[in-house]
């Protein structure tokens, strides 16, 4: 005999059961889309990640395609790729948290930053890690860094002069980007935690070896059998995949190992800076972002607070992205000017004037401030191009919150030949932002959109028509002023890089004393650089992947 428990029981699963076959049948599908053909297993991941340079398939697919095409993920995944700036407006400004970090992307930051902003696995969680920060990163005390950047550049140039460079008045061939990633290093100890890591005094220092080659080491050409297994993460429940990290891989090893000895440190610090911020007053504390952010954390709400585990994890997040993402940025600025010596010249030309106009203002000796750098028209130029040029995060991995519908700025045609001017995607899609091939479309940048030309933001040639990044039009979500770019580089939106403009104003300081001081040539011997896919798009030399990432240039001091 049914009861009636037994019937309604029935009716509740009997209709969410053809709930779930309608939605199954219903939803949205991108199968229409046209992309390159994919092989189930392991679709267009492996040609993706073994591809000669960063972009290459991004840009032949553009002209294949448009700027919205589907590849295949790994398990037979339909991927929806978009580099049209409609569309990447709506992603990151219109639909607020409706497209987040998918679980790869999720799994692999906190592996590598722990329970960080970075890692904020939802709006709530993330609202509650900016509201926090937002003090430690306000313009104002990211300016009063400047002092500090340039002392950590005089220090790289007088090191380069002393010992690199010693009795080489003809120059000598230097690995850049190492020297680079210590500066960058020093500066973030001192700025963000008020401490001395002493990289550019010690090349075997131990955070500083722990950062050296990560990228390369852990995420260069992954296996089979690592892109299968994190095709599985989306159907594991998040406490399992907390511990991938413990898996014996060279993925999660080399992560794991450097997050250990950068929160040994975080960890005193943090405790150091809330034992001072109890008995020290407000206006007399440290300037530090880490004593800023202490002092923030103490004055909110209990409930909004920060535990001490996710303050350790800021400090691995800001040390990651404040200076490898900035270093390399920088090493690739002077890869261009060496090619390009021109611009090289214009530069230092540019800051020859603008010393002299300090030096009658203020007095010999007097160094730029703030407004002597964002007045160098031309400097402004070379950073947005750089960013533009060579992004160092060149895909973002999203899925969409919600059924939605992607507008394009410019129609597409699908496999049967409609043409289409928007995309409807369902909860769940994947989405693979290109930001290099949005960086190269010409309708935005102009027909020489794949050439390294800084006079475009000069002369007028971009077009700004669609807003998408916060500097120049440019995402700088790998980057970290008040400069309004069209360059898709440091995010924007909700998510946006709460430190963009620390990493531009550190940029502008180190760079200005470099091309102050030295002349950069490429160097004598011919040395192909590649532009590797290594979660960062980062320099190797062909032939030479066993050194790692890797600048040589040669570099000849300026004599006085």
């Amino acid at each position: 005999m049914i009861t009636t428990t037994s019937a309604v029981s029935f009716a509740l699963f009997f209709s969410v059961a053809a709930y779930a076959i309608y939605r199954r049948l219903t939803r949205y599908s991108i199968k229409h889309i046209r992309g390159p053909k994919a092989p189930f297993w392991l679709g267009n991941v492996r040609d993706f990640f073994y591809q000669a340079n960063v972009g290459d398939m991004d840009f032949q697919y553009v002209k294949e395609y448009g700027l919205a095409w589907r590849m295949g993920g790994a398990l037979g995944q339909d991927v929806l790729q978009v580099a049209d700036p409609k569309a990447l407006q709506h992603i990151f400004h219109k639909s607020g948290y409706n497209y987040p970090k998918n679980i790869e992307s999720n799994v692999i930051i906190k592996i590598l930053t722990g329970d960080s902003i970075l890692a904020a696995p939802n709006s709530h969680s993330h609202s509650r890690h900016r509201k926090v920060m937002n003090p430690a990163f306000s313009a104002p005390q990211l300016r009063s860094f400047l002092p500090q950047f340039r002392n950590s550049a005089a220090k790289l140039c007088r090191l380069w002069k002393d010992e690199v460079l010693e009795e080489k008045p003809e120059g000598d061939v230097v690995a850049v980007n190492k020297w680079l990633a210590r500066t960058t290093l020093d500066v973030i100890g001192e700025t963000a935690f008020h401490f001395d890591f002493g990289a550019l005094d010690n090349s075997k220092n131990e955070v500083s070896e722990a950062y050296d080659n990560m990228f390369s080491d852990s995420q260069l050409h992954p296996s089979f059998y690592v892109a299968i297994f994190r095709a599985t993460w989306k159907w594991l429940p998040w406490w399992l995949l907390s511990f991938v990290e413990y898996l014996p891989f060279r993925e999660y090893k080399r992560f794991r190992g450097t997050k250990k000895i950068i929160n040994k440190v975080s960890s005193v610090l943090v405790d150091n800076a809330t034992e001072e911020a109890k008995v020290v007053e407000l206006e007399k504390g440290k300037k530090d972002v880490m004593s800023v952010l202490v002092r923030a954390n103490m004055s909110e709400n209990p409930s909004l607070q920060l535990s001490k585990e996710e303050m350790v994890s800021q400090m691995a997040a800001l040390t990651l992205a404040g200076h490898e993402t900035t270093a390399n940025t920088l090493t690739w600025m002077l890869w261009e000017l060496s090619k390009q010596p021109q611009f090289q010249d214009q530069l230092r030309e540019e800051i020859k004037q603008k010393r002299e106009e300090v030096a009658g203002r203020d007095g010999e000796g007097a160094d730029f401030r703030m407004e002597d750098l964002e007045g160098m028209p031309f400097l402004q130029a070379l950073l947005k191009e750089i960013l533009r040029f060579h992004p160092i995060v060149y895909h973002l991995l999203r899925r969409a919150g919600k059924d939605d519908v992607l507008p394009l700025s410019e129609p597409i045609t699908t496999s049967t030949g409609a043409v289409i001017s928007e995309i409807p995607v369902a909860k769940g899609q994947a989405v693979l932002v290109s930001i290099c091939a949005y960086n190269r479309i010409k309708s935005i940048w102009g027909e020489d959109a794949d050439q390294f030309n800084p006079t475009r933001f000069i002369d007028g040639k971009v077009d700004n028509a669609v807003k998408v990044g916060m500097y120049g039009n440019l995402d700088l979500r790998a980057h970290h002023s008040e400069l309004t770019l069209n360059v898709i580089d440091v995010a924007a939106g909700m998510r946006g890089c709460i430190g963009w403009r620390f990493s531009l104003i550190e940029m502008q300081a180190i760079l200005v004393a470099l091309i102050e001081n030295f002349e950069f040539s490429l160097p004598p011997t011919e040395t192909e650089i590649m532009r590797m896919p290594v979660g960062l798009m980062s320099p190797m030399v062909k032939g030479r992947f066993n050194e790692g990432v890797l600048m040589p240039l040669t570099v000849r001091a300026i004599k006085a």
